[in-house]
């Protein structure tokens, strides 16, 4: 991303609706995984360290690392105290083999020209039976400002994902949109309101807004709390896991 966009992620990651959204429904997924045990986890691609803060906050028993390869990002994430903060790429990750019980990644693959290389590193460096737990965003169609700011060079549909997760050596245990009930909120501003001046939707909104949009994020998580899944949505949520009897290793090419 741009400098300017880590700025603004530094300012508003903790607040916004969308990341509180977000790093729920990370939580969500990792917490019954979890449980009960002290577990590693890697935030790959951490940005300015929003969720490392939240996991932290949350589910003090993680031992947690976060990885981005900007220094600026990682300057920023350590400056907020988001603990243990390393400069690198995802698609070469500097950890051993199986160092981690989870690996989450949000918003991060879609910068990449083939996301197969970290998805790879992501199962080299789980435990047999971790779990990787990835957001993106969806629709190619969908491209629009926002995306050029953010230097996205892919928007992706479920099938896509799958496929990911399926080359890697993942067994996909779930797989859904969400952001679906702004949906047309998002279409509108991106496609039908967009201008020249506009840069990420990366902002602080206005009280009403931000408790709109909050109240809608809690009505979807709880359908997906029920076991539901949402069929479309500006962004894609996939749960993963490396089979128990899986090697240490990449899988085989």
């Amino acid at each position: 991303m741009e400098e300017a966009e880590y700025r603004k992620l530094a300012e508003v990651e903790d607040r916004m609706w969308y990341f509180r959204a977000l790093h729920r429904h990370i939580l969500g997924a990792l917490q019954p995984r979890l449980a009960g045990r002290t577990a590693a986890v890697l935030d790959a691609g951490c940005g300015t360290g929003g969720l490392l803060r939240r996991l932290r906050a949350e589910q003090p028993g993680l031992e947690l690392t976060g990885l981005d390869l900007s220094p600026l990002a990682c300057e920023l994430a350590r400056a907020h105290g988001s603990g243990t903060v390393v400069e690198g790429s995802i698609t070469a990750l500097p950890f051993p083999e199986a160092a981690f019980d989870a690996i989450v990644s949000a918003d991060v693959l879609y910068e990449l020209d083939d996301p197969r290389a970290a998805l790879s590193e992501f199962h080299r460096c789980l435990r047999p039976g971790g779990w990787v737990v990835v957001n993106l965003p969806a629709y190619r169609w969908l491209w629009s400002y926002h995306d050029v700011a953010v230097r996205s060079k892919h928007r992706f549909v479920r099938r896509e994902v799958a496929a990911l997760f399926a080359g890697a050596g993942f067994a996909l245990e779930r797989c859904t949109h969400w952001n679906a009930l702004p949906f047309p909120l998002i279409v509108a501003k991106r496609k039908l309101f967009a201008r020249p001046s506009d840069t990420s939707d990366v902002r602080a909104y206005p009280a009403p807004v931000e408790a709109a949009f909050r109240g809608l994020m809690a009505l979807e998580r709880a359908w997906l709390r029920l076991g539901g899944t949402w069929a479309w949505g500006s962004s894609i949520f996939a749960v993963g896991r490396k089979p128990p009897g899986a090697g240490r290793g990449a899988p085989p090419a």
